[in-house]
Order: C-alpha cells, then structure tokens, then sequence
C-alpha cells in the first residue's frame, strides 16, 4: 500500500474566483477566511472572488492564495482525506505546514501577509525570471555561474524545466548561453521580480523577525521543504528553512523524488491550477496524481481513492 501527499502550488496561479465555490458549500472554508480577514485587517473574501487589480500584486497575491489553499484543506479534512507528507512549492510550503500541524491558521495568514510585504518592497527595478525548457539542471548551474551578472537558478520544477532569476541584463545574457548550451527555449515569466535569488535577501532578514514572533509546534505529519528537497526531521529548524526559502531556489523536483523515495505514489494537488499536476507527470509517470480545485473535484479523489483501497 502505497503512501499519499498532499501538496500546494504557489504565486502564479492565482485567479479572481478561486476557492468560491468551496466557500460557497462549506462553512469550514468561510471560517477560514473570515480568520485570515481578522488576522490581516484585509477582506480576503472580496480579494479573492471580485474583479480586482490588487489579487496579482505580490504583497496581496500571497496571503490570498494561502487563504484559499487552507480553506480548502480543512474541507477536505473534513471530508476524511488523509496524507501521509505534506509539501508546497513555495509560498504553498506554508499551506503544507499548516496540514502538517506546525503553523496554526493565525500564524501562517500573520507570517505570510508580512511575507508579501517583505518580498513586494525588496524587489529591486530591473529583475527578471525566465523558464528554461530541455536542459538538465546541471548544465543551468554551471552557465549561470559563468555570467559575470547577477543570475542563479531559483526553481528546479521537474526534468527539462528549471527557472533561472536575477537582473533583467544577465538573464537574457544566460539565455543566449543556455541557447547555444542546447536549451530548446527560453520563456520570460510574467513577475515583478527576481524571486527566490539572493537579491530577495532583505525580504529573508525581515521574515526572521516576524518568524522569531510565531510559535511552531511538532510535525505531527511528516513535511518536505523546498530548501533541501527533502523531509525535515525537526521543526526547530522550520523558522530557518521559511527565512532562507525566500532567497534560495525552489528544489520542487528534488522534493518530489525524496518523497517518491520514501515510498509516496500517490499524489494530490490542492489548490488553484494544475502547475504541480504537470510536474509530476514530467518527474515521473508511474505516480498517480490528482487535483483538487472544486468539491466536484474533492469528491471525485475521495471515490477514486476508496475504489484503490
């Protein structure tokens, strides 16, 4: 009997009307947001479900996003799914550590709204992401390094898609590299900014304070962080891991393998889109994934599940 992960997807895949119609059907999930409401002092409800301006501004996208993915969860709780590990990409780790029972709900929409904050005021003019398609993550690496301008490597997403982040100049310098390495494309990503690279640092150094604040329980359910790309063994380390995750790169993949390692096959996306879906088909096609976005979807897995079992 295979083990089951519940993961998170992060900034990007946020769109006006996510999460209603959970909202909608279940009052676990207007709870939630109404509790992320009263910690942040913003109507998280509106943010998410009206036409808005402000939902892809990082310092609002993020909160708003983590809203929705905890209230999600906790209806699927509910409703009896179960996980055997948690993980999320990015600002989705959040979500994972509040199923893995590390961050209450008070905390992670305290933290992560100063998170956004942190992140929006750090970003320096200039930065740029882009997606590199059909190159081994080693290869990127060692390019980068060969750019005398600021460029890094901030997300390992799965085999033949890694995102590269720093100042808009030495991207596009990498880029013409990585084209000559053998990349087969070079995709600019709609951001405001160079994430998870170490420009973001000041964003890290303030999140240490409000970190510093929170109280972090157990892991009652064993957690995967993006830092490493594997399972963390004590949560004394989580407040050190959250800080450094905002300037380091995402390990998505390499978390993926640790957990398939570990004996994880099955694995459900909560969450708005499918970015972690697709992953995972490109990581490895023997792993059985699902996605929850919908309660149509919710009790689609539960049944499809239960026939497994």
């Amino acid at each position: 009997m295979g083990k089951t992960a519940i993961v998170f997807p992060g900034q990007g895949a946020q769109y006006v009307g996510m999460g209603k119609e959970f909202y909608e059907k279940y009052p676990v999930c207007r709870e939630v947001m109404q509790r992320a409401s009263q910690v942040t002092g913003l109507d998280i409800p509106k943010l998410c479900f009206e036409e808005n301006q402000e939902l892809n501004i990082t310092e609002y996208t993020q909160i708003a996003m983590v809203a929705v993915e905890a209230a999600m969860l906790k209806a699927a709780q509910e409703e009896g799914l179960q996980a055997d590990v948690y993980a999320g990409l990015s600002l989705g780790e959040y979500t994972a550590l509040i199923g893995a029972g590390v961050l209450s709900l008070d905390d992670a929409f305290a933290v992560v709204r100063q998170r956004g904050i942190f992140m929006q005021e750090a970003v320096p003019q200039g930065g740029a992401m882009t997606a590199v398609l059909g190159l081994a993550g080693e290869m990127i690496e060692s390019v980068c390094q060969g750019v005398p301008g600021p460029v890094w490597v901030a997300n390992y997403n799965c085999p033949g898609q890694v995102v590269i982040t720093g100042m808009e100049e030495a991207v596009k310098e990498a880029e013409s590299k990585l084209k000559e390495a053998g990349a087969r494309r070079c995709l600019p990503l709609k951001v405001s900014g160079p994430f998870h690279s170490p420009l973001l640092q000041p964003a890290a150094e303030k999140l240490k304070g409000v970190l510093n604040e929170i109280f972090v329980g157990q892991i009652q359910v064993p957690y995967v962080t993006n830092v490493t790309g594997d399972y963390v063994e004590d949560s004394s380390q989580v407040k050190e891991l959250l800080a450094k995750q905002v300037a380091s790169s995402v390990r998505w993949q390499q978390g993926v393998e640790a957990m398939a390692a570990q004996g994880v096959d099955t694995f459900i996306e909560i969450g708005p889109g499918k970015t972690l879906s697709g992953f995972l088909r490109k990581i490895d096609k023997s792993l059985k994934g699902y996605h929850i976005e919908t309660p149509q979807d919710l009790e689609q897995v539960l049944a499809e599940l239960k026939g497994e079992n």
